[in-house]
């Protein structure tokens, strides 16, 4: 960020920091990643940029961030191209024909063969295009992604794109470019371009304003592809500049008369760029003669002839030869280290290739010469110097490990690497180092992964899986899981996986997968407890499936558990059969005391059998369940001590999927039950720690919907956590989530408090699904506030008419003393001949809460005339964190 900007605004140097890459359209958990602080503390500094620079929302703010940090580098947008170690040299007419490409076409893929030089030529046009682009320029390079799936992945991580709810990170990655004027640059497409093709069809589909470069050997058969041939170096002009250029960096400047051999050379090499690269890094040792010599006669050797498909054949030549010179450590060492899928470090190294011939003295000594001669190239990096090889010399040393019968062993020592790794890793906490560790080995885990068969590839799988959730890829934890599950024989093991994988799609808000997988698990172990969690599912968590199983099939399911249960203490049984009955009571027109005394007996004998198994998140479920069991039968304050034991329990349980699936719903259930007593405070702190989960970093709407809800209770929203909410479930294509139509609604409420028009957010609420019948409850509720508030108490007790025993279903739970106690209010205010039976009525409903006891008095007070006591009642809105009462109190008494 430019200083002058940051002077002028009063905008301290983080917050310059977090304006940066908010303008880099990175999410606000990549932020807090990339600067080590919270994500609360991205949100807070967030929040203080749009108030200082008055912008409307956060896209208005990565606008002005685009704009100033052109500004700053003279007009050019941002760039995320990798920095060249050497210049790039000629190819004049070949960038301004690729450019003019990328100008005129919405998908350019430079094609040609192995170290022609197709990277070095995308990124100088890349980085000349970059201006051109509003919102900058991504390279994505697909060498360590051995796996066609991740391609969407990659993608994602370079432009710090996190997976949304409901979505997979392929359809992420499309919604968060979808209005995105950019160049994404993917590098050496060939070897996953099964997996490019369907992801770049579904990308440029969606993103209009997208342009994407790829380099490939071989064209990637897409719609709006256009195919860029690159030829080798013209061998009178840009192939010697090279030759000589290289020559001049290893300390071997050519004279003038020598230039003619200089050229001959490359015309040996057919101007293949990496091949005269190699070439030129032998000079120090063998001279231009000598150079000239061995190189003719190698490549004699090797083309035979016709040489039908030369240039590969001078690049194989060119490492044959170079091969050729090594020592014989030397070339087992660039064989085994082919094997590692990203850059590696002299230690990885040692563990891998480092057996006979080899010692770890050798690998750290060879390591050292070949990145001399330039078939390895080495940068500084956390933790040491990192090493890697090009893409085309890891696939001949590849083809080298094969020829020396080695691929087993070394698969398995790089799979023990991988192992070591990945254990090393666990149990550790995700903080900004743990994260860039993870990144360094994750590609090589994957890599093996692949390779992997056997016990190891199910430790591994679940290992990944592990990680993956930690870093907060949750998409691709749910995906190692299903894999481990399906690598394994032991019927055990799968139902293991299954189980945790369910629990992360729980954690996506992903019902449908969820009950799908604990089925799976149930089909596989055949217990009691599988069957009965598939059936708990479809009851616990109904708002987060797109489509509710038939009816009839979970009930078929606990069927089935409770005949093969051993006996009737089985506690996943139990809570599965209190779910049954909680919504057997909830579907009723009217709370029937024998229903409500049935649910509570058994949602309570699901609590004693989970404590007495021990099982904290069994504990967890069941106790979900008794709150809900509580909220029915009427008992508000059961509901809200039984959640917050609940938050209490899951607070020392380890971290694993399905601990965060229970602790999420915990904190919501908290929330929601805190709020239904009035205790305002409580449920703002569980609000906080709920957006503050990293796992929910990336579904903002959702993260932030409770602590929204919370503030508008209280009286104020504020504008960016309001305009969070709205970008992140934009961001999802603006899904339906009717759980988070109530938290739209509040605020079109505080719009309405406030003098505006309530009309957007109603209409937002709408679109997330608010259903007539869930209205009659928070509808009811923020409309009467509404309403009363411009001194319309006709209309408010219209609309809270109806008998709370009418609407019981939907004023329970958050509701009823915010329905009763405003029921109250509005008769008073409208001379309604019952307001005294209604407030006498109400103080025994919701005696305990502070908020509406506070309101009766109030009420109360109003209907007598005293205005004193009315005026008394503010303090106790104070107290209670309510500062709106608390100033409708002035009002009302005159202040």
């Amino acid at each position: 960020m430019e200083p002058v900007v940051v002077a002028q605004t009063g905008i301290s140097g983080r917050e310059a920091e977090v304006l940066t890459l908010v303008g880099e359209h990175l999410s606000n958990a990549e932020i807090g990643a990339r600067l080590y602080i919270s994500v609360r503390t991205v949100e807070t500094h967030v929040s203080s940029l749009l108030r200082k620079l008055g912008a409307a929302d956060r896209r208005a703010l990565a606008q002005l961030a685009a704009e100033w940090g052109r500004a700053a580098r003279g007009g050019q947008a941002a760039s995320a191209l990798p920095a060249p170690v050497t210049a790039f040299v000629g190819r004049v007419r070949e960038r301004a024909e690729l450019a003019a490409a990328v100008a005129a076409h919405r998908q350019v893929s430079a094609v040609g063969p192995g170290g022609v030089g197709k990277t070095r030529l995308a990124l100088a046009v890349a980085a000349d295009a970059a201006g051109d682009f509003a919102d900058g320029v991504w390279f994505v390079d697909l060498v360590p992604i051995s796996d066609p799936a991740m391609v969407g992945a990659a993608v994602a991580a370079a432009a710090g794109i996190g997976e949304q709810q409901g979505r997979g990170i392929d359809e992420s990655v499309v919604a968060a470019l979808a209005d995105r004027h950019a160049l994404l640059v993917l590098d050496n497409c060939e070897h996953v371009r099964d997996g490019v093709a369907p992801f770049l069809e579904r990308l440029l589909a969606g993103c209009p304003r997208l342009t994407v470069l790829a380099t490939s050997r071989a064209r990637l058969m897409v719609p709006f592809e256009r195919v860029h041939p690159v030829p080798p170096l013209a061998l009178e002009s840009d192939a010697v500049e090279l030759f000589l250029d290289r020559a001049a960096a290893a300390g071997w400047p050519v004279p003038p008369d020598q230039h003619d051999q200089a050229a001959e050379i490359c015309r040996q090499l057919d101007g293949v760029a990496l091949a005269i690269e190699l070439a030129a890094a032998r000079l120090p040792t063998l001279g231009l003669d000598g150079l000239a010599a061995v190189l003719s006669d190698q490549l004699r050797l090797l083309s035979g002839g016709a040489r039908a498909h030369g240039r590969q054949q001078s690049v194989r030549a060119m490492l044959d030869w170079s091969n050729a010179l090594l020592e014989p450590d030397e070339q087992t060492l660039l064989r085994r280290v082919s094997v590692f899928a990203a850059p590696f470090t002299a230690d990885a190294a040692g563990q891998v290739a480092g057996f006979a011939p080899l010692s770890p003295a050798a690998v750290v000594d060879g390591l050292s010469r070949l990145t001399e001669q330039s078939l390895l190239s080495a940068a500084p990096a956390t933790g040491g110097t990192r090493y890697r090889a090009l893409a085309t010399i890891r696939q001949y040393g590849f083809a080298q490990l094969s020829s020396a019968g080695e691929v087993a062993a070394v698969h398995s020592r790089h799979l023990d690497w991988c192992l070591r790794s990945a254990q090393s890793l666990r149990g550790n906490p995700a903080d900004g180092p743990w994260r860039a560790r993870f990144d360094a080995v994750a590609d090589d885990l994957r890599a093996a992964l692949g390779a992997a068969s056997g016990p190891p590839a199910y430790e591994l799988a679940c290992a990944l899986a592990e990680l993956a959730f930690t870093r907060n890829l949750v998409g691709e934890a749910q995906q190692r899981y299903e894999q481990a599950a399906a690598l394994t024989d032991d019927p055990p093991a799968a139902a293991a996986a299954l189980r945790s994988a369910a629990a992360v799609a729980g954690c996506r808000l992903l019902g449908d997968d969820m009950y799908r997988l604990h089925r799976a698990a149930a089909s596989i172990s055949g217990t009691a407890a599988d069957l009965a969690t598939a059936a708990i599912t479809a009851y616990r968590f109904s708002g987060a499936f797109t489509h509710l199983p038939p009816s009839d099939e979970p009930a078929a399911l606990l069927a089935t558990a409770r005949s093969l249960a051993a006996s009737d203490g089985d506690p996943a049984v139990a809570l599965a059969e209190a779910a049954v009955l909680a919504d057997t009571f909830g579907s009723d027109q009217g709370p029937s005391s024998n229903a409500a005394a049935s649910t509570l007996a058994a949602a309570t004998r699901a609590v004693d059998l989970a404590r007495a198994a021990a099982d904290p998140l069994a504990v967890s479920a069941a106790l979900d369940g008794l709150a809900g069991a509580q909220s029915w039968s009427g008992d508000s304050f059961g509901a809200a001590a039984t959640a917050r034991g609940r938050i209490e329990l899951l607070s020392s349980v380890p971290v694993t999927p399905a601990s965060m699936h229970e602790l999420t719903d915990a904190l919501v259930s908290g929330i929601d039950t805190a709020l239904g007593v009035g205790d305002i405070p409580t449920a703002r702190r569980w609000a906080l720690r709920l957006a503050d989960l990293p796992l929910l970093a990336e579904v903002g709407h959702y993260g932030v919907s409770w602590l929204l809800m919370t503030d508008a209770l209280a009286g104020s929203v504020s504008p960016a956590m309001s305009a969070r909410f709205l970008e992140a479930w934009e961001r999802t294509g603006r899904l339906r989530a009717p759980r988070l139509a109530a938290t739209a609604a509040a605020v079109a409420m505080v719009h309405g408090l406030q003098g505006a028009s309530r009309d957007t957010w109603l209409s937002i609420a709408d679109d997330l699904g608010a259903t007539p019948e869930r209205s009659t409850g928070y509808g009811a509720v923020f409309d009467g506030i509404y309403l009363l508030h411009h001194d319309r108490p006709a209309e408010a007790l219209e609309r809270l008419a109806p008998e709370p025993s009418e609407v019981w279903k939907w004023v329970t739970w958050i509701w009823l003393h915010w329905y009763v106690s405003l029921r109250a209010e509005a008769a008073v205010l409208s001379g309604h001949p019952e307001a005294r039976s209604w407030i006498a009525d109400a103080r025994r409903v919701v005696a305990g809460n502070p908020i509406a006891a506070a309101q009766l008095d109030r009420a109360e007070a109003l209907l007598t005339g005293d205005r004193k006591a009315v005026l008394a009642t503010a303090a106790a809105f104070e107290a209670a964190g309510c500062a709106y009462q608390q100033t409708r109190t002035l009002t009302l008494a005159g202040d």
